[in-house]
């Protein structure tokens, strides 16, 4: 509970936190794409509705500004040229800020940091740990190429070769998942917010095994040049000055139930 607890805190600089010195968008119409396969920053409930972290606090973003959000989904892949071009105005994902990444779009200040986990199935007895994993050349781990799973898994579990073998690419975290739970690979990296939700939305079929990989801090992505960005952080600094991201922390990561 505890590290659940450290690994939602907020590392955030400081902006204007007052209501009342938040920019007015005037009811701007913004373009919100998300992946949807991120429990619990972002997922489709049962009842087939998007919902999660981010789409929380997305509402309550475009609620201090005046601005009205809507909703678009769109791969991991093509989620940052997206933004990128212009095809879309903000994108949330988890997305890792990562100095490779701000050559192509601009970040709001980080809204979460958290830490990277290896995900397993729950009968797993072959490896406990990133070097236990590595030292066994059986064992293959899903990734999505060029997201942090995938470096991690190169570089802190593996031999820093990118095309190594024992790493087998899928279009998105989901279908990777599913080659884990159907034995076709033996570990996803995620980080620590979504392994919690998946672990609990398991039935018993996952668990996470070994040490943190690492921390790694998430923000919204714009264009380059956007001028969202800067209401945007003021939003995001009024939250955390609230308690809002606190009671949020607490709802998604603590009180939801995955799969209710």
């Amino acid at each position: 509970m505890i590290r659940i607890l450290l690994a939602a805190l907020l590392t955030l600089t400081a902006l204007p936190a007052l209501a009342g010195d938040l920019p007015d968008l005037k009811g701007r119409e913004v373009v919100v794409v998300s992946e949807n396969t991120y429990p619990p920053l972002q997922f489709i409930d049962k009842d087939g509705k998007a919902v999660g972290w981010e789409y929380d606090a997305m509402n309550e973003i475009g609620k201090r500004l005046d601005m009205k959000v809507k909703y678009q989904s769109s791969s991991w892949d093509a989620m940052i040229p997206g933004v990128s071009t212009g095809q879309y105005d903000i994108g949330m994902d988890g997305i890792t800020i990562r100095d490779d990444r701000k050559q192509a779009v601009d970040f709001s200040v980080p809204y979460m940091r958290s830490e990277m986990r290896m995900l397993v199935r729950a009968d797993e007895n072959r490896f406990d740990d990133a070097k236990s994993f590595a030292a066994n050349d059986k064992l293959l781990m899903a990734a999505q190429p060029g997201t942090t799973p995938f470096y991690v898994g190169v570089y802190d579990v593996l031999d820093g070769n990118e095309a190594n073998p024992r790493i087998k690419m899928f279009e998105t975290f989901g279908a990777g998942l599913q080659a884990l739970e159907a034995g076709d690979v033996d570990t996803v990296l995620t980080d620590s917010t979504a392994a919690k939700g998946l672990v609990a939305a398991s039935d018993g079929k996952l668990k996470q095994v070994g040490e943190p990989l690492g921390s790694e801090d998430f923000g919204f992505i714009f264009p380059k040049g956007s001028d969202l960005v800067a209401p945007v952080n003021a939003a995001i600094a009024s939250m955390k000055a609230d308690g809002t991201l606190e009671a949020l922390n607490r709802k998604w990561f603590l009180d939801y139930k995955m799969g209710n």
